[in-house]
């Protein structure tokens, strides 16, 4: 059984829901020539992730980039960024994009 991504802005894979305030972050994030790809996973309920306001904090460094995990709405979600970014590069990009979409 095959899974049809629907994609914004081509880099942007949607297999998940995406959290309400997340989405705009991501967008930004998506517009940068050195972001090949973000995937969203799975959204779980979380008590340390009260009110809209997005934090990311990156994890883990995975095969091709990143893992890292929102918090926003009483929820937690994966994000699986592709990108050659060193970690330090992308915790700036996360922090401008969360700006620019607040």
């Amino acid at each position: 059984m095959s899974f049809r991504l629907r994609t914004a802005k081509g880099k942007l894979k949607i297999e998940h829901s995406i959290l309400d305030n997340l989405r705009p972050v991501l967008e930004k994030l998506v517009a940068r020539e050195d972001i090949r790809s973000i995937i969203p996973g799975v959204i779980r309920p979380v008590r340390d992730a009260k009110g809209g306001v997005v934090t990311i904090r990156i994890t883990v460094p995975v095969q091709n980039g990143w893992k890292a995990i929102a918090l926003a709405n009483g929820a937690r979600q994966e994000l699986f960024i592709s990108t050659a970014l060193s970690e330090s590069q992308l915790s700036d990009a996360l922090h401008e994009a969360i700006k620019a979409a607040g």
